[in-house]
């Protein structure tokens, strides 16, 4: 067990005294790194946990409006999608470990209506539910659904820019948390960004599968 112990009053205690720190972007990455360091003695849950009460220092509008300034039927889609999409096995408890990662992601892209981006529906939809709801399919198959707009927009909008001056092969992002949601949860996130795009980002109070 850990030297810290497994008190998550404790462990916010800590990070606490580690966010008094990073009141700058220029101390960004020394922060994360202390950061980084206590997560790992409280595990993946705790983790997130611990970068999201960071990240909720930083007075900017990467979740748009934010998830509970959504009117009821956006968020009632997001509630739908979280279940439909997240059907691995070993993913299906993550859309709770990182629930308000994926919910910042979704009011972003409800409050910037998805970049304008059209709904490609009618071409893929059918392949897209396909792919999302199989154990068997990879991220980068869903990946290759995405247009190169789509891709571009994705790529420039994501809220986890990487720190400037991070060192090659320990790369450090200012919004940890959601790079980390990202990359356990790739596959999933990629599936609910283009559902949301095709279903026109969103004019429905539910996920619009192909049965």
């Amino acid at each position: 067990s850990s030297h810290f112990g497994s008190s998550s009053t404790e462990c916010f205690a800590i990070v606490r005294a580690l966010v008094c720190l990073c009141s700058t972007r220029t101390k960004m990455k020394f922060c994360l790194a202390a950061l980084a360091a206590v997560a790992c003695s409280f595990g993946s849950g705790a983790e997130a946990a611990l970068l999201r009460a960071q990240s909720r220092q930083e007075p900017d509008t990467a979740c748009g409006k934010g998830f509970d300034n959504l009117v009821k039927g956006s968020q009632d889609y997001y509630r739908t999608a979280a279940v439909e999409l997240w059907t691995h096995p070993s993913h299906t408890m993550d859309n709770a470990t990182f629930e308000q990662e994926f919910e910042c992601w979704f009011a972003s892209m409800c409050t910037t209506k998805c970049g304008g981006l059209a709904s490609q529906a009618d071409a893929r939809k059918a392949k897209l539910t396909e792919m999302c709801q199989s154990v068997e399919a990879d991220w980068l198959k869903v990946w290759k659904l995405f247009s190169q707009e789509e891709i571009k927009w994705f790529k420039n909008n994501y809220p986890s820019d990487e720190v400037e001056g991070s060192e090659e092969g320990s790369e450090v992002h200012y919004k940890q948390a959601m790079e980390t949601a990202k990359e356990v949860n790739k596959k999933e996130l990629l599936c609910m960004t283009l559902f949301t795009i095709d279903d026109e980002c969103v004019k429905w109070p539910y996920i619009r599968l192909t049965k």
